[in-house]
């Protein structure tokens, strides 16, 4: 792009201060655990830490949102993977102690009105499965005890004396009709077929066809008058033996009742007393009392195949619509916390089986099974945000249950649409429950801005830190914490200086001297490690060196990109210099990521100049291999430059800039500074040193701005001079504001104090561009020819200005 004249008040182009070399002490803060006790000796001798470490802002989030009881304040904690937010949270609910508990025992039983609607039973917590152990028993005593009572001879005998007393009744009345009917020469009998049959006598014998043809006429309608008559009454008789036997019935199924009756008060009577004080149960048990009463064949049913339905059981061998389904029981915990790992929508919410007997399908309440909500119901329930989101429903399920506070498994069935053998609708339960989900940033904005109904429904955002601060006291803190992970997991002890050793290492993972790394995975994982180590080398506790081991297998198994990359540099392919000085070349450092590692490496970034119209093209960008971040640092480099040598004219030059070897993207505004350092060299056409290389941003000021991934690539450059030859020269220029990043491998805080390699911090971009090039940047300008403002002749600026001056001039006389 062209290069205007800016704003001279707005450039600082003299930076007088030089580069600061940084002492080994500057490039590694080690721990000596002031705060701990001196005779401390190791983590066997530290309390382990029950707090959540360094989640101030967070655990007092989750305080305030478990001490209200108010519909919507659950809990959406924020954080990247790994930084123990799960174990966290754990920790402190398993101390904490509820405002209300009000924890009951859910079960599901039938419901005698209406049995595709099964009844819910809330008892005192923990006494869930003692009752349903008790109807059990209660159960498998009646079905021994009443098929007794009614075989025995009392029973018998009242049974016997009904029967008898109805077919007394019936049969005086079919002998009086008979005796009539004799008295009028007709025989009232009963067939094979169980009707009864009147026939006319011939004496005492049934008249003949013949014989009875030889009547006359008046006798033979007297005989069918007379017939007509008794068979009239006939049906009386018939009308009144149906009323005698329902009476019988009536008389024979209260004798059953009451018999039944003398055996159920027995037996419930202990039930109900101990029960007494809990209506919903008191209400079951009479309920039950009476529907024994109703289906009495239950119990004394004699067909084998009907028994046998009645019966149809997966547990007891008991009728299965007197079982008690206990949906949850809770336990001693103050209040249940679950964690659920795989938020499916039965997993969750429940589901209701399906039974098959003798080929035919069929459910009931004892086949309504538990989710974790159920489980977690007047407590805690803990899930991961991504899985909840990903299973189909779940979301949606998770809303309702929140909102209208009841667990309808009806309704949830019905939505998934399952298998149609699904027919039950259970009464809802009452929900109470507290919901935390883990996740990220994103998905928590995602969620925020897409989904009106998660702001009311989790109203407290746990946001937990990344890092805390270093100080002598948060380090003793942070020893409890790792002693607490070497309880937790029966480890080896740590001694003091393996202690040291990972806070040494949590700094570095926090890339900053002053702050601690709260990714709790990743020094949970080092310490398993280095235990291995310790046990491998049959030590009695996890020393120093067994931290070392584990941190040198870390780096083993997952460099082998690293490993291929350096090897490029030893054979040659990749061409780096590390010793001479070349115009309009420089190093400047980079760091690679994979998805377990992250290590820097050296790129070669060149700059070339020819007759122009005063652009910088940005060859990385032309081709699409520059992303939106390394094209602003490149615009703002340009702004730089034109605020030094193209106040008052246009620089007459097209500069041609690019990363070379480089063959993927490359985005990032930390090479800025090297590439100004390779614009300038290239213009002034001044050579650069190839045994230092420099990363840092700068602003249009030319100030040297923070970066990184700074240890890394200082390391990077540091193997890449071994491999092609160590001097004495050689080192790294970073942005001041870097220095409290500084966390560098033993070898190169070693090599800095045997003054073998150098680091160098830069607030300014001219105090770089001085030890690169050797020249003072800049001197005051002054006004000169035409106006003009001038550099000195033997300074950087001042060199590159008469060049551009020569070319505006040859510009001119063309």
């Amino acid at each position: 792009m062209p290069i205007d004249a800016i704003n001279a008040s707005q450039a600082t182009a003299v930076q007088a201060t030089p580069a600061i070399a940084l002492s080994s002490h500057q490039l590694y803060r080690k721990s000596e655990l002031k705060a701990l006790n001196p005779n401390c000796h190791s983590t066997a001798e530290l309390t382990p830490l029950n707090d959540i470490v360094g989640q101030e802002r967070a655990q007092q989030a989750v305080e305030f949102a478990m001490g209200i009881k108010e519909k919507g304040y659950n809990i959406y904690a924020i954080g990247q993977n790994g930084l123990g937010k799960r174990t966290m949270m754990l920790r402190y609910l398993n101390r904490h102690e509820p405002i209300e508990p009000a924890l009951y025992d859910w079960c599901y039983v039938v419901n005698f009105d209406d049995t595709r609607s099964p009844k819910v039973l809330r008892l005192t917590a923990g006494s869930g499965t003692e009752f349903k152990k008790a109807i059990e028993g209660l159960m498998l005593k009646l079905v021994k005890a009443l098929p007794l009572a009614f075989n025995n001879e009392m029973y018998y005998t009242r049974a016997e004396k009904l029967k008898n007393q109805l077919a007394d009744k019936q049969e005086a009345a079919l002998n009086e009709l008979s005796e009539e009917a004799k008295q009028k020469g007709i025989s009232l009998s009963l067939t094979m077929q169980g009707e009864y049959q009147m026939v006319a006598l011939n004496g005492d014998v049934p008249h003949d066809e013949t014989s009875f043809n030889a009547l006359t006429e008046a006798e033979r309608d007297q005989f069918e008058t007379n017939i007509n008559g008794l068979e009239i009454k006939l049906r009386g008789i018939i009308r009144q033996n149906t009323e005698w036997e329902e009476e019988f019935s009536n008389a024979q199924q209260e004798h059953d009742e009451q018999v039944a009756k003398d055996v159920l008060v027995h037996f419930f009577k202990p039930l109900k007393d101990k029960y007494k004080q809990q209506s919903e149960v008191k209400n079951f048990l009479k309920g039950m009392q009476a529907d024994i009463l109703t289906n009495l064949d239950i119990f004394l049913e004699e067909s084998e195949e009907q028994l046998a339905l009645a019966y149809a059981s997966l547990e007891k061998k008991m009728p299965r619509r007197y079982q008690v389904n206990v949906l949850v029981c809770q336990g001693e915990a103050p209040f249940p916390i679950v964690v659920e790992e795989s938020p499916s929508y039965h997993s969750l919410f429940g589901y209701i089986e399906s039974a098959t007997f003798r080929g035919t399908v069929f459910t009931d309440f004892s086949l309504i099974r538990s989710g974790s909500l159920h489980k977690a119901n007047g407590g805690v329930l803990l899930m991961d945000a991504i899985k909840v989101l990903e299973r189909p429903y779940v979301w949606d399920g998770l809303k309702r249950a929140l909102r209208s506070r009841k667990l309808d498994l009806s309704s949830l069935e019905r939505e998934v649409s399952l298998s149609g053998t699904i027919s039950l609708a259970p009464e809802p339960i009452p929900l109470d429950v507290k919901i935390i989900l883990f996740g990220d940033h994103e998905t928590y904005q995602l969620l925020q801005h897409y989904d009106p109904d998660f702001r009311e429904l989790f109203r407290v955002t746990a946001d937990f830190e990344d890092v805390m601060d270093r100080t002598d006291i948060s380090e003793a803190h942070y020893a409890r914490f790792i002693s607490s992970i070497v309880h937790d997991n029966n480890m080896l002890h740590c001694d003091r200086e393996a202690i040291a050793r990972i806070v040494e290492y949590s700094s570095r993972e926090a890339q900053d001297q002053q702050k601690l790394s709260l990714h709790s995975a990743n020094i949970a994982n080092l310490l398993r490690e280095s235990n291995y180590c310790a046990k491998s080398a049959k030590s009695k506790c996890i020393k120093r060196e067994h931290v070392e081991q584990a941190l040198k297998n870390q780096e083993n198994r997952v460099s082998r990109l690293r490993d291929n990359i350096m090897e490029s540099f030893i054979n040659g392919s990749t061409l780096i210099n590390t010793h001479d000085k070349v115009v309009g070349q420089i190093n400047a450092l980079s760091v690679i990521s994979t998805s377990d590692h992250q290590f820097g490496m050296p790129n070669r970034i060149t700059a070339t100049t020819a007759y122009g119209k005063g652009e910088v093209l940005d060859i990385e960008h032309r081709v699409k291999l520059g992303g939106r971040i390394h094209s602003k640092g490149v615009l703002i480099l340009t702004a730089y430059l034109a605020s030094v040598l193209g106040k008052t004219a246009q620089i007459p030059l097209t500069t041609y800039l690019t990363f070379e070897q480089s063959y993927s993207g490359v985005d990032g505004d930390s090479a800025s500074m090297a590439e100004c350092c390779a614009i300038i060299s290239a213009i002034s056409e001044q050579p650069l040193r190839q045994d230092i290389a420099i990363t840092g941003s700068m602003n249009q000021f030319g100030e040297a701005q923070p970066i990184g991934g700074v240890n890394e690539k200082i390391e990077g450059f540091f193997d890449v001079c071994k491999i092609k030859g160590r001097s004495s020269s050689q080192g790294v220029i970073i942005p001041a504001s870097n220095v409290a990043n500084l966390m560098l491998r033993q070898d190169i805080v070693e090599a800095v104090a045997k003054q073998e390699f150098h680091i160098w911090s830069i607030t300014h971009v001219t105090q770089a561009m001085e030890l690169l090039l050797g020249k003072v940047a800049a001197s005051e300008p002054k006004e000169g020819v035409s106006g003009q403002e001038q550099y000195g002749s033997d300074c950087l600026f001042g060199i590159a200005q008469q060049k551009l001056n020569a070319l505006r001039s040859l510009a001119k006389a063309d």
